[in-house]
């Protein structure tokens, strides 16, 4: 989920470089969500595991 996150975020560089304002702002956008989305389930992750106790 990072990596696509990462994909696109590199996507949204290069429009933005080449003046594709709109490509740019629609892989910027799509990064963006993929990075909240992979914050919230590591955030999930990471409470689950202190709860059961396990080590990481």
């Amino acid at each position: 989920m990072l990596g696509y996150a990462l994909a696109f975020f590199i996507i949204a560089i290069i429009a933005g470089f080449f003046s594709f304002s709109g490509i740019a702002a629609s892989a910027a956008g799509i990064a963006k969500v993929l990075f909240v989305i992979f914050l919230i389930l590591f955030l999930a992750s990471l409470i689950m595991n202190l709860v059961r106790g396990k080590k990481l």
